[in-house]
């Protein structure tokens, strides 16, 4: 009998298979749609309180800024500058969350969404429902970058929205005295979260590679996040020389060039290119393990 009608019965039913052994009407394509996964991860309490907290983040700060010392803002740094603008606000709020809270926001989206699964022995069932592994890997991946960037952007917007309200919108005003005009300012501010994005993408393929690794959700984020804090470690040994411009943290806040009238995109080009190609080799490192590993869990 030919592969294509060749049909049994099961549970009194039967089922007609397709040339390449699946049943009829099955479509690979069709299965975990981004949809479904994306409303999966938003129930999830995990996700509602990293993102609620990005919310609340811009109100803590002007919280603290108000019952602060007035006299400590006579300074020049970036804390000193706060709250000059609304421009500056927000500034202040991304420099204040780069280098640990979106790190952690990022590996948790990304380090939590195969782990979990594992640890709740639900993962063995997405793949026998059947999910092909790869596009398993692939939308749950899609679904945990469109939270961070929706993270990303919520943080830089709900703070440029408490700095406006609460400073106006001044001119973004560089710690050399350096005065950018509003509308140049809000395009900085549109661009340096754009390649906080892209540079965080390096954090992104490592929790990934990670969560596939391990059935411990907590070990994946805090690995991801353990090794970002290494990089900032070693970043601040000068001895290291030029090698430390090969470790993923080294231009994190290059975006910091922004904030000048003639700006240099150098080190803007240097972090979005080592971002994207740590992300590039932990991705592939991750799709490699996950594609063989023995799901027991």
């Amino acid at each position: 009998m030919d592969t294509a009608e060749t049909a049994v019965v099961r549970s009194g039913r039967r089922h007609a298979f397709q040339p390449d052994g699946s049943v009829e009407g099955y479509r690979p394509k069709r299965t975990l749609p981004v949809r479904v996964e994306l409303a999966r991860q938003l129930r999830r309490r995990r996700t509602r309180l990293a993102l609620g907290f990005l919310v609340v983040l811009p109100f803590l700060l002007l919280l603290a800024f108000e019952i602060g010392d007035d006299g400590r803002r006579s300074g020049r740094t970036l804390a000193d500058m706060a709250t000059t603008s609304g421009l500056n606000f927000a500034v202040f709020t991304l420099f204040a969350s780069t280098n640990f809270l979106l790190v952690v926001v990022v590996a948790l989206f990304f380090g939590d969404t195969v782990a979990s699964e594992a640890s709740w022995s639900s993962l063995k069932y997405l793949l026998a429902a059947p999910v092909p592994r790869i596009r398993l890997l692939r939308q749950k991946a899609v679904v945990s970058a469109l939270l961070s960037g929706f993270g990303l952007v919520l943080l830089t917007a709900g703070a440029l929205g408490v700095g406006l309200l609460w400073f106006g919108g001044g001119e973004l005003v560089s710690t050399t005295g350096e005065a950018v005009p509003f509308p140049a300012g809000m395009m900085s501010l549109a661009v340096a979260t754009v390649y906080l994005a892209v540079h965080l993408t390096w954090i992104a393929g490592l929790a990934l590679w990670l969560s596939v690794s391990t059935d411990a959700p907590l070990g994946a984020v805090g690995g991801a996040v353990v090794v970002s804090i290494l990089s900032e470690i070693l970043d601040q040994i000068t001895a290291l020389g030029d090698l430390r411009d090969y470790l993923p943290t080294h231009y994190s806040t290059a975006y910091s060039d922004l904030l000048s009238e003639n700006i240099d995109w150098t080190a803007m080009a240097r972090g979005a290119f080592s971002g994207l190609a740590y992300a590039a080799v932990f991705t592939a490192l991750a799709i490699w393990r996950f594609h063989d590993k023995d799901i027991t869990s």
